[in-house]
């Protein structure tokens, strides 16, 4: 083993990081080098880079076996990181929008430099196949493109005043120092999201990104804050802490971090929000989802199986919107069962390593995930559930199960009424989307949701007051695969947040009524006088 040092400057408490020098010298993780993982180099050390908390592993999930150690930030060191980003948000936000934006766009810019190795960082860390490791790093490229036209368009508006010689703006203005709290699924997308917004309309940002990929985490810090710093900008503007829950529980709770960004479990994200909301802070929320997928008898079914499959195995069922329920017309149950069938057969053959060009299934990120999964399956078949397909771990090293279709149960039960991280689906039968639109709603969770029909009248009644409860509603496509032009986020317990396009930018500011009176009269509102 050699001590890694990571050298930048202005970012605070980024982990000491430790490799194994096997990954350093072996030519498949050449990209650890290209992304400043491997320079081997202890006498060269700042002090700005590095931690004094735990150390903590990071661990491939295609092996299980240790990638690298990090030590972590403790809690006054998570506290300092947003005393460094207050401090550096003056000169941030003195820049013009557009200056902020041209900023943004060199990040985009070097992420295209970067779209590969980084992608592969994220299939060795996180465990999702290559394709779509390098779709992320491009969800991150394409906000910033977003957001650099957003620059030059951050609206306000102008009302009619009601008073002679006044006029009724309504102006936005950033928030200060936003803190960002990710989940491991999307190590770089969901902070991409945030961040390329949110700096665009003035924020600094401190982020937290999930305990078990660090790396990736340190990755996409040093190419942000590279861009920064040849701008001369400080790179505590895109801060990164690590650690664990108490170092989120510091980000949460300071009263110098007025929203809070946080992905991830409902359970969690409750806590979050009641922390913020005690001390009058803002919180944007992306929690769990429970997605379900209705199915009608006039469906094209080829495109509902091939979409399917994607929904419920893409990222190996731990996207928050994968299809977790799938609700079928009677009339083409036996036969689209059958179909899907086949194919979670065809993809049981290209089970592996996620770095490998010709793997489309690859494994769940960490034991706790595989636990998760065999305690799901158990539960079912106590409750009546029969397994169509999968059920059981795939014996090889590394956390990989198989692909699961469960039938038989009730959408009442609990386990269908709780979201497992995991490739299971449970199939229900229903006689018209009516039935399966209750089915859709029935459970606490509002993210994503899909139809697949041919009928107009049901793609209206499917999106209309009475349709889907979701935040997202699709129509003859998966429930996976959002665009970043569109406001993501669901309902209910998902937490009713947005992020990425549309409107979204509108968390990350705040709103100012003015008034101004241009005229030597001083005239009251509603005609009130008072003399």
């Amino acid at each position: 083993m050699a001590m890694l040092h990571l050298l930048t400057r202005n970012t605070v408490y980024v982990p000491k990081l430790q490799t194994f020098r096997h990954l350093v010298t072996d030519p498949k993780y050449g990209f650890l080098k290209q992304l400043g993982l491997t320079t081997e180099n202890p006498g060269l050390y700042d002090g700005r880079w590095g931690g004094s908390g735990k150390v903590i592993e990071s661990v491939s999930p295609a092996t299980g076996k240790v990638i690298a150690k990090v030590r972590t930030s403790t809690t006054q060191e998570a506290s300092n990181a947003i005393t460094e980003a207050r401090k550096a948000w003056p000169q941030w936000v003195s820049l013009p929008p557009p200056t902020r934006g041209e900023i943004v766009r060199q990040i985009g810019d070097e992420l295209r430099n970067n779209l590969k190795p980084l992608g592969r960082l994220v299939s060795l860390e996180m465990g999702k196949i290559l394709p779509e490791s390098i779709g992320e790093i491009q969800e991150y490229i394409d906000i910033c493109d977003f957001a650099v036209g957003l620059s030059r368009m951050i609206p306000g508006s102008i009302f009619p005043s009601e008073r002679k010689d006044h006029i009724l703006l309504e102006k936005w203005n950033p928030l200060g120092v936003i803190g960002v709290i990710s989940a491991y699924n999307f190590p770089v997308a969901v902070y991409g999201w945030n961040s390329a917004i949110a700096m665009v309309c003035g924020n600094a940002v401190i982020w937290k990104g999930a305990p078990t990929t660090p790396l990736v985490s340190i990755a996409t810090t040093k190419i942000v804050t590279g861009v920064l710093e040849r701008n001369g900008v400080p790179g505590s503007i895109a801060s990164l802490i690590t650690g664990g829950a108490d170092v989120g529980e510091t980000l949460v709770s300071d009263t110098r971090v007025p929203l809070v960004s946080f992905t991830g479990s409902t359970n969690v994200g409750k806590k979050v929000a009641l922390t913020v909301q005690e001390r009058f802070g803002k919180c944007l929320l992306e929690l769990g989802g429970n997605n379900a997928t209705i199915v009608d008898q006039d469906a094209d079914l080829e495109m509902a199986v091939r979409a399917t499959v994607f929904s419920c195995v893409g990222t190996t069922g731990q996207r928050c919107t994968s299809t977790r329920r799938l609700i079928l017309h009677s009339k083409i149950k036996n036969e689209f069962l059958g179909k899907l069938k086949a194919a979670y057969k065809s993809i049981l053959d290209r089970v592996g390593d996620p770095l490998d060009d010709n793997v489309l299934y690859g494994p769940l990120h960490n034991q706790h995930a595989v636990d998760e999964y065999k305690e799901a399956v158990e539960s079912a078949l106590q409750n009546g559930g029969k397994i169509e397909f999968g059920g059981k771990q795939i014996g090889k090293a590394g956390f990989y199960v198989e692909p699961t279709i469960i039938s038989g149960l009730s959408p009442k039960a609990e386990i269908v009424q709780k979201e497992t991280f995991a490739p299971i689906v449970y199939i229900f039968e229903v006689n018209s989307v009516e039935d399966g639109i209750a089915i859709n709603n029935s459970v606490q969770q509002g993210l994503s949701s899909a139809l697949f029909t041919k009928n107009l009248g049901n793609v209206f009644q499917w999106i209309g007051p009475h349709g889907s409860d979701c935040g997202i509603a699709n129509v003859n496509l998966g429930t996976s695969g959002a665009e970043i032009g569109g406001a993501f986020g669901g309902e209910k317990a998902t937490g009713g947040g947005r992020e990425s396009g549309s409107d979204a930018w509108k968390e990350y500011m705040r709103r100012m009524t003015v008034t101004i009176n241009y005229g030597n009269e001083l005239p009251l509102a509603q005609g009130l006088k008072f003399e």
